[in-house]
């Protein structure tokens, strides 16, 4: 009886024999449909993705696949309601906003080519008419218009910052935007990432969002929900030129050791912020580079104004005289960041430019807490009052390798203060959860200061009263007056005096203490080049000029 092969044993004898033809010179005819067939692979597990040395194996080389430790979960690709997917979906370069910014924060065109104010209240766009959406229809007009109107219905915070009145398409490359109040800064909200113009198809006949359809270099191929593993491809019809990558795997690896690992062991080619003790070592590594930057981020620790003795504005001074944020620089973020005064870097046009950081003063710190009746009465070195203990919580995140360590010197410096400051590093739910209820004291995040380059976008968000961003509660009528007066005023030069003036007196009552200036270190394999940092960018943004060579 003869022996009959199963299809499987056949389909490996044929691949087998395949590999090796292209081994040796097999004709270009076989290592095309090799590649096509390499292209329609779809990644199904994070741990497929991370077995392949080097970044991928030898067939995904060939194709150009980058793979990428993103240092956040993926669970989202959803571009319209203001969470992860947006930022995920700029980062891939999936997405493009109307409006860009320079290494200067100040503004260039993107989608838009450019834009007049007609009004106090009136503003016309001018579009790019070579702009073609991955769905291969043309961005327009009409397509613009449907994507602000989605995302003002959907994204209260981008309304309340838009205060759009109404959207016209004027012609296929006009559109005309009118406010409800004059709003200077209308241009920089739109190079905000929620702003980023995505086609109709990404929704489905019921209006539900499908997939990010946008316009970037790179379009969206798959999204595995069970791995969180994100694939994006080649946009061979980019209105920007070329685009050096046919593919990018995105994988989420939110603990910096991890991260370490995975570019060493050769599982990513592409990662950010490993933990900052460990960066000159692995910069030294054979075949990686690290790469540090300064972003456009501050490291702030929120303080819940609700909570005695925290409403005592002697209490928050103190903290801030206690806290050492040269010697956290130096030893905790090994100079991957600087100390920090107000809530903008120094190089920023509008920045106060009169305000330092606070300098650590132990006596100082002991004569506002002495005023505020905190003592040490029982010699424990921790200070009381009334019979109650000065103890405090802090809560934190590890996915930026920064934040632990430094929430562990401010606590140990605070006790040199008097201060019981017992650190938690949590989960974003559990934090999240825990603010929403109020049962917090302290708060250490890293935050982006310029996704609007303008400063009335920080100062609105956190310092006015009922602010988007204003977790602590903070509210001063002559704050609230002044960044409601400055928004009306179009001269930059009188627009920015009052913001400073804004500054000065939070940087005097230290509702949020400003800590440090965040840097950033990008980590890659050699072989990745013409990568860009864009120190405007939430992190980083991948560049269309990237490609490898191995």
């Amino acid at each position: 009886m003869k022996n009959k092969s199963s299809p499987l044993l056949i389909l490996l004898i044929i691949l087998l024999t395949c590999a090796i033809l292209v081994t040796s010179g097999c004709s270009s005819t076989k290592e095309s449909e090799a590649k096509e067939a390499i292209s329609g692979l779809e990644v199904t597990s994070g741990s497929e993705a991370a077995s392949q040395p080097e970044g991928g194996s030898e067939a995904d080389s060939e194709a150009s696949t980058l793979v990428l430790g993103e240092m956040w979960e993926i669970d989202s690709v959803d571009t319209i309601n203001g969470g992860a997917g947006t930022l995920i979906c700029e980062k891939a370069a999936v997405t493009e906003t109307l409006v860009g910014a320079n290494e200067d924060f100040s503004l260039k065109p993107g989608l838009a080519t450019s834009w007049e104010q007609l009004d106090e209240n009136t503003w016309e766009f001018r579009l790019r008419d070579n702009v073609v959406f991955h769905d291969g229809s043309r961005m327009t007009a009409e397509e613009v218009k449907f994507t602000l109107e989605k995302v003002i219905e959907a994204n209260s915070k981008v309304a309340s910052m838009l205060k759009v009145d109404t959207i016209e398409a004027v012609d296929n490359y006009t559109l005309k935007i009118k406010t409800t109040e004059i709003n200077p800064i209308l241009p920089g909200i739109l190079h905000y990432p929620d702003t980023a113009i995505i086609s109709p198809s990404s929704f489905d006949a019921a209006g539900e969002f499908v997939k990010p359809v946008g316009t970037g270099p790179y379009k969206f191929e798959s999204f595995d929900e069970r791995t969180r593993v994100l694939t994006v491809v080649k946009n061979e019809n980019w209105w920007g030129g070329e685009v050096g990558l046919d593919r990018m795997v995105l994988r989420g690896i939110p603990d910096p050791n991890t991260r370490a690992m995975a570019i060493e062991n050769g599982e990513v080619d592409f990662t950010v912020d490993v933990p900052y003790s460990e960066t000159d070592r692995i910069d030294a590594i054979d075949g990686i580079n690290v790469e540090k930057y300064r972003t456009p981020r501050v490291y702030k620790l929120d303080i819940n104004l609700k909570h005695e003795p925290l409403e005592d504005v002697r209490v928050r001074q103190a903290m801030s005289y206690a806290i050492d944020r040269y010697g956290i620089v130096e030893h905790v973020l090994y100079n991957v960041g600087e100390a920090a005064a107000g809530p903008f870097l120094p190089t920023m046009v509008w920045a106060n430019q009169s305000l330092s950081p606070y300098t650590r003063d132990l006596e100082k710190a002991d004569e506002l807490l002495t005023a505020a009746g905190w003592v040490d009465t029982d010699g424990d070195g921790i200070r009381d009052r009334d019979g109650k203990t000065l103890k405090l919580n802090l809560m934190t995140y590890s996915a930026r390798p920064g934040l632990p360590p430094m929430a562990e010197a401010m606590a140990a410096q605070l006790k040199e203060a008097g201060i019981d400051v017992e650190t938690e590093v949590m989960e974003m739910g559990s934090i999240d959860d825990r603010r929403e209820k109020g049962n917090w004291d302290l708060y250490l995040a890293a935050y982006n200061i310029a996704m609007v380059p303008d400063p009335e976008y920080i100062l609105t968000n956190w310092y006015i009263t009922d602010g988007p961003d204003n977790g602590p509660g903070y509210s001063n009528p002559e704050v609230d007056a002044l960044i409601k007066e400055a928004r009306q005023i179009t001269d930059l030069g009188e627009r920015y005096k009052k913001f400073n003036d804004v500054e000065a007196i939070v940087y005097e009552e230290q509702p949020m203490i400003i800590v440090a200036y965040y840097g950033c270190a990008i980590v890659k394999k050699d072989y990745v080049k013409g990568y860009v940092f864009d120190p405007t960018a939430h992190d980083y943004r991948i560049n269309a000029e990237m490609y490898l060579e191995k």
